[in-house]
């Protein structure tokens, strides 16, 4: 079935350091992905999504780009703070059948 694979464990970094959280996905067809964050002690927040093939998505800093061929949708911020410390978790949605796929990766 639909799925989405983040690489494992939490990342440390230093402020400024430039911050990549790896997404690859598995989809019977063309799924809408998603990045979504959890601040401590908050709900899960919509960080950013792509519908199609190429879509970039881009909030506070963060960027992922939606690339059918390799089926990633990696994360991506130039520059991170400490107030970007949080769990972050990749999704997808497949249009047609309703599933869901997601993966946790804690920065």
């Amino acid at each position: 079935g639909d799925s989405v694979t983040q690489m494992e464990g939490p990342v440390t970094l230093s402020e400024e350091a430039f911050l990549t959280i790896n997404c690859t996905y598995t989809a019977t067809g063309y799924p809408s992905l998603f990045w979504y964050v959890q601040y401590p002690g908050e709900g899960l927040q919509l960080l950013l999504k792509a519908t199609k093939a190429d879509d970039k998505g881009s909030n506070k800093g963060f960027e992922a780009t939606y690339h059918k061929e390799t089926t990633s949708f990696h994360l991506e911020k130039d520059s991170v703070q400490a107030s970007d410390s949080a769990v972050y978790f990749c999704a997808l949605s497949d249009t047609v059948t309703g599933t869901a796929g997601r993966a946790e990766h804690k920065l």
